[in-house]
C-alpha cells in the first residue's frame, strides 16, 4: 500500500541519501523542497525564500496525495523542523485516509558539523548544488530545530 514518508532532521544531517535509499526499497518518488528552490532560484531566493518555501511545501503536499492516489509511494525530504510542522504533516495525510511515517534522523552535533564543513567545501568547489552554511546560519539553524518526541517518530535512525 502507497504512503508518505516524513524524513525528519537538522539541515546537512543526512536526510536526502536516506531519502535516496527509500526510493529504492520503496520505489517512491522523492520530493525534495531544497531541490526545488535551487533550481528555480540558485542559492538565493532572498527576503522571499521563506515565502516562496511556504507555499512550495504548501503545493508538495498536495501534489504528493495526488501520487499516492495513483499507488506510488512518496518521500518528502524537507526536515520536519517543528513539532506543529510534523503535526500538520500527519493530520493532512491522515484526514485524507494516508498512511504516513516521520523517519527521524538523530546524530550528534559533531558529525553534523563535520557534514557541514564537508558539504561547504563540496558547494564552494561547485561539485554539489546546495546550501553553503555559514557560522550564522547553522547557529540559527540549529535554535530552529526541535527533537521530536518518541512518540512523534515511527523509524528512529542515526548517524
Amino acid at each position: 500500500m502507497a504512503k508518505v514518508f516524513l524524513i525528519c532532521g537538522k539541515i546537512c544531517c543526512g536526510k536526502s541519501a536516506y531519502a535516496e535509499r527509500l526510493r529504492f526499497e520503496h520505489q517512491a518518488v522523492v520530493l525534495s523542497v531544497d531541490e526545488i528552490m535551487l533550481s528555480l532560484f540558485g542559492l538565493y531566493a532572498g527576503e522571499k525564500h521563506d515565502e516562496y518555501t511556504e507555499r512550495l511545501q504548501n503545493y508538495l503536499f498536495s501534489k504528493s496525495a495526488e501520487i499516492v492516489e495513483t499507488g506510488m509511494s512518496v518521500i518528502l525530504d524537507w526536515g520536519f523542523w517543528t513539532r506543529e510542522k510534523r503535526k500538520q504533516a500527519r493530520e493532512f495525510y491522515w484526514s485524507r485516509h494516508i498512511d504516513c511515517e516521520v523517519h527521524y534522523l538523530d546524530i550528534s552535533d559533531n558529525v553534523w558539523r563535520e557534514r557541514i564543513v564537508r558539504r561547504n567545501r563540496l558547494v564552494s568547489s561547485g561539485e554539489v548544488s546546495a546550501y553553503y552554511l555559514d557560522e550564522n546560519l547553522m547557529t540559527k539553524f540549529h535554535s530552529l530545530f526541535e527533537v521530536p518526541e518518541k512518540d512523534e517518530v515511527d523509524v528512529w535512525g542515526n548517524e
